[in-house]
């Protein structure tokens, strides 16, 4: 049997969106409709848009390198918890800037959406191609040789939305090579209950819930660190449950009372002490309650934690902040 691929993004955050249009009316229309907590840039001029984005592929190469870094001293018996959030903190709020989606429209006096995308080489992200009736053929045959991820017709009923929901699947397509940089942690069978469709779902929706705008899932230990908007932090400690009589053997010799041994073993409450373990910051271990994720009967549980604010990086390099900080989406000549 084929084993069910990972779905589940191991990395995310979010992704920046640039617009090139030669119609200034238009570009100006998106900025309006485009979601608030976008990042958004729009460009007029072909050549400035291909600059902006090969530029950006050095700055994806020196990120994706920085996070290949932290599995590097992983490997060598550096924590990653630790690393994760000093990773968050040096960066502050450069990676916010980096695009996943640029949407071009086809026809243009002075070049091509066509010709723009194809002098992207190095450039990573997602494509979106916007055409006029008699582009439609031009499309799919670029579809169909993988130059384009998408294409939408510029006047059909409804574009703000079909745009909206098209750039927005694509932002959460897992970026391959995060998928594999941090796919090194996890064991088999944790990597095996994340490609379960039924835990991948259940996680999803609960990343959502939460409201987490950037996430990393981890193996050692096992769980989710998280960022909010606003920059706190959260631990999501997930636990198989063959793993729950060892907990409890391990709360218990840290002292925790018989109740809440009871509970861990019985999969009501989970305890951090691998958290406070990898933070190293003195604190007491602490019980928190705990849910099951998805199957019946459950084989994964999971309870979340609050990392303590001196290791999270802080309202000043927030995605919040970063938002407010880029301003009008002026267009750029």
């Amino acid at each position: 049997m084929t084993p069910t691929p990972l779905s589940f993004a191991l990395y995310r955050r979010p992704g920046g969106v640039i617009f090139l249009d030669d119609d200034r009316d238009y570009l100006e229309m998106l900025a309006e409709v485009m979601p608030p907590d976008w990042y958004v840039r729009m460009f007029l001029r072909p050549v400035a848009c291909i600059e902006q984005l090969l530029k950006e592929t050095l700055q994806w190469e020196a990120d994706a390198w920085a996070q290949q870094e932290i599995i590097n001293r992983w490997r060598e018996g550096v924590s990653l918890i630790p690393q994760i959030l000093q990773y968050w903190r040096d960066d502050g709020i450069a990676r916010f800037a980096l695009s996943r989606v640029c949407v071009v429209d086809y026809a243009m006096p002075a070049m091509s959406g066509l010709r723009v995308l194809s002098e992207l080489t190095g450039w990573s992200g997602s494509r979106i191609l916007l055409t006029g009736r008699a582009d439609e053929q031009l499309a799919v045959s670029a579809f169909n040789r993988g130059l384009i991820d998408q294409f939408i017709a510029k006047q059909s009923p409804g574009i703000r939305l079909r745009l909206t929901e098209a750039i927005q699947g694509l932002r959460h397509i897992p970026d391959t090579r995060h998928q594999q940089i941090w796919r090194a942690t996890l064991s088999r069978a944790q990597h095996a209950l994340l490609c379960e469709p039924a835990i991948s779902k259940a996680l999803e929706k609960l990343t959502l819930q939460q409201g987490w705008i950037e996430r990393v899932v981890i193996g050692a230990p096992f769980g989710i660190l998280a960022l909010h908007p606003q920059g706190g932090a959260s631990w999501l400690q997930l636990e198989p449950s063959e793993n729950l009589q060892e907990l409890a053997e391990m709360a218990e010799s840290q002292g925790f009372d018989a109740t809440t041994v009871g509970d861990i073993r019985a999969g009501r409450r989970l305890v951090d002490l691998e958290l406070q373990l990898a933070l190293g910051g003195g604190q007491k271990p602490r019980p928190q309650q705990a849910f099951a994720i998805a199957s019946e009967p459950a084989r994964l549980y999971a309870a979340i934690f609050a990392v303590p604010e001196s290791f999270s990086s802080g309202e000043a390099s927030s995605y919040a902040r970063f938002i407010t900080t880029v301003g009008d989406r002026e267009l750029q000549d």
